[in-house]
Parts: C-alpha cells; structure tokens; sequence
C-alpha cells in the first residue's frame, strides 16, 4: 500500500442515498491503494437509523476506510454552516499534521472552504470536486439573490477555489466549456478531468422482468425538490394514459410522499394508476426492474449545464430508456446520440405527446436496453470513474 494518504471531505452524509452512490462506491475502490480519511456530515434522522448506520460503518471499515463522521446543522442555515465548517476544518487540520496527509479531495464548496484552508496552513494539495456550479443553482433555486452578499461571498470564494486548486474535477464538458471563458481564468485555466456521476453498474444492471406483464410502466426515482419540475412530471404522466390508459407509475421517493400525492392528484392522476414507494439504496435496482421506461425533468438553467444526473446512469445501467429535457449538462446529446431516450426541448402537451409516442417506440425495441447498458458502460461506468480519480491522485502523490 502507498504511505501517500487522502483526506476526502463530503458535505453530503454518507448515510444518505447519494453519499453512498456517489462518494462511498468510489472510496471503496481507491482505498486498495492508499489510506483514506473521510469527514462527512450526518443528518440526525439517519445517525438515530442505528441498524443502517451500524450497517454502513462495517461496510466503510471493511474497505479500510477510516471514517470520522460530524452532524449536519441546519437551523439558522448561514451560521449552521459556519459553524460545520469550523468543526470540520479543525477536525480536518488534526488529521492532515497527524497522519501526514497529502491530499484533500473536497467534495463541492462547503467542504472546499474547510480544505482551501487546510492548504494554506499546511500546503497539502487540494482537490476542488465542483459537483457542478454551486452558487449559481443557489441563485437558480430561487434561495439566493443575484445582487445580495452571499451570493458576491460565494462566488469570490468559487474563485478562490478555481484559482488555488492544484486539481478540478467537473461533472460535464459543459461546464468546462463554460468555465474557459471566466475571465479571471484566462491564461490561468487549471488542470482539471471530467468524471461524471457513475454508478456501480455490477449493482445498477437488468434483472428478470415480468415478460408476459401488459402494462408499460413508467418509472420515477429520488427526490422531487428545488431542480425537478415534478408537476411536468405529473402532467406528462396524464398524458401518457391518454396513448396508454393501462399504464403504472412506480415512484421511489424517500420523505416526500404527501407532496407527491397532491402534485399527482391536481394533474388528473388516478391513484389507481400510481405505485408508491420507499426504497434502499441497495433495493433501488430491485424496483427498476419493475419499469419499462424512465422519467425526470430539471429545471434548464445556468448552474444545469454543469450538472449530470446520478439517476440517469443508474437508470440506463438497468437497461432502462429515458425522458428528460435539453439543457441540463451533456445529457440530450448522450440520450439521443446513443438512441437511448428522448430530450425534450419545450414542456407543452404537443412536444410531451410526440416525446412519449417516441419512448414508447424505444420500450418496443427489443434491442433497446441493450443500448441502455452500452451507453451506461460507456459514459457512467464506476470502473472508469474509479480509473479516473486513481489518475489524480497519482499525479497529485
């Protein structure tokens, strides 16, 4: 094993969904070379899940990761955040002066501020995992002012981190494309690697389906929050029993239920029609095995077009075909240049129907999910991801 080792920060709990598809699925892997710290910061409802969390914290110290988990404040959010950083930046300094670290690898801004002051102290590499434009989704999601003082802060604080990052890694091309003509870049653009979201495709893969099943079932998975334009959503799945009055719609969503049931219900869509769930990370395949066809809108702003949705990879791994909208990273290019769903460019009735006649054809296809997973395979490939990161870090060592 290499004496080089990593301090990985992850603002995202490692006990939620996505801190396990998106940071602990990779550090399992690139812990085979080297010690890995990882700080995360854990939401109180899943600390008090002791049988998941317990779960978990055996699986991450059977990798060989060290794990140092921090609770996520929320109340009184500026200052909540303050006060994160503070605990992680001190925790952080502790382990980087007493292990010897050589590396921090932050994941998105917040945990970037803890480690671009790491760096200053002890000159350790920095590593800012943009996880897409931050700020400006801040401004985007209605939650931050353009003109107000944190967004001027936060940005000043992105160029920070743009400028003393000794790496950048960025979840599209589109992004990339945008960040060449920052004008403080100029002459000055970083090293940076594009790893978009992956999915461990030995997990996210096709199982059995129900052949002799008539009804085509249309499938949504995650939160329906801030980015997605769920009542779209709910429209388009109206529209789809007017082609299709046979069809399902399993949803697996975590703690939004209620939301969900009224957007559905103001749509026109009889529960009747409607499957809703509560899934695992671990479980999520076993009921993308039960859809015929994805669906999700985001919103197609700005701070999209560095974003690359960790579902559409899990999605076409299980050889799913997908319906989403253009403007939102490298996604319509890759769904229709691969012939594996559709990119909708206007949400009226007319463009969802003529979108949905399409899908429908795709579900048809007997050849269809093998082009999901082919796609998968080559665009979202965990292995590839996993290849990716190993490089940084070397380079980095």
């Amino acid at each position: 094993m290499s004496h080089k080792s990593i301090l990985y920060l992850s603002y995202d709990g490692i006990l939620e969904p996505l801190g396990q598809s998106q940071v602990l699925s990779y550090l399992k892997f690139l812990a085979f070379n080297r010690k890995i710290h990882l700080i995360s910061f854990e939401k109180s409802a899943d600390w008090e899940n002791v049988f998941e969390r317990d779960r978990i914290a055996n699986d991450i110290a059977s990798a060989g990761i060290v794990w140092h988990p921090l609770r996520y404040h929320k109340s009184r959010s500026a200052l909540a955040t303050a006060f994160d950083i503070v605990c992680g930046f001190s925790l952080g300094l502790w382990l980087v002066l007493r292990h010897r670290i050589s590396v921090v690898h932050a994941r998105s801004y917040v945990p970037s501020v803890m480690a671009l002051m790491i760096k200053r102290i002890t000159g350790v590499k920095y590593i800012f995992d943009m996880r897409g434009f931050w700020v400006d989704e801040r401004v985007d999601g209605g939650l931050w002012s353009p003109s107000g003082r944190m967004y001027r802060y936060a940005k000043a604080f992105e160029r920070r981190f743009l400028l003393a990052a000794d790496h950048v890694v960025s979840l599209t091309h589109a992004a990339v494309r945008e960040m060449q003509h920052f004008v403080y870049l100029q002459d000055r653009m970083p090293a940076i690697t594009v790893i978009p979201t992956c999915a461990n495709l030995n997990h996210f893969k096709p199982l059995p389906r129900e052949r002799a099943r008539r009804s085509l079932v249309l499938g949504y998975v995650g939160t329906v929050g801030t980015w997605y334009l769920f009542d779209e959503v709910a429209r388009c799945f109206a529209l789809l029993l007017t082609l299709r009055p046979d069809a399902k719609f399993l949803i697996v969503n975590r703690n939004e239920h209620t939301y969900i049931r009224e957007r559905l219900n103001v749509a026109g869509v009889p529960y009747s029609a409607l499957e809703l769930i509560t899934a695992t990370h671990a479980d999520v395949p076993i009921q993308m095995s039960h859809m015929d066809a994805g669906v999700f809108f985001i919103k197609p702003v700005f701070s999209k077009q560095a974003s690359a949705p960790t579902k559409l990879a899990e999605f076409l791994g299980c050889g799913i075909p997908c319906l989403s909208n253009a403007g939102v990273g490298d996604m319509a290019e890759l769904l229709e240049k691969d012939h594996v769903g559709l990119a909708i460019t206007s949400f009226d009735d007319e463009a969802m129907i003529a979108a949905l006649k399409q899908l429908i054809n795709l579900v048809e296809d007997p050849e269809s999910s093998a082009r999901c997973v082919a796609s998968a395979q080559k665009h979202f490939s965990l292995d590839e991801g996993v290849r990716l990161y190993e490089e940084v870090y070397k380079k980095l060592c």
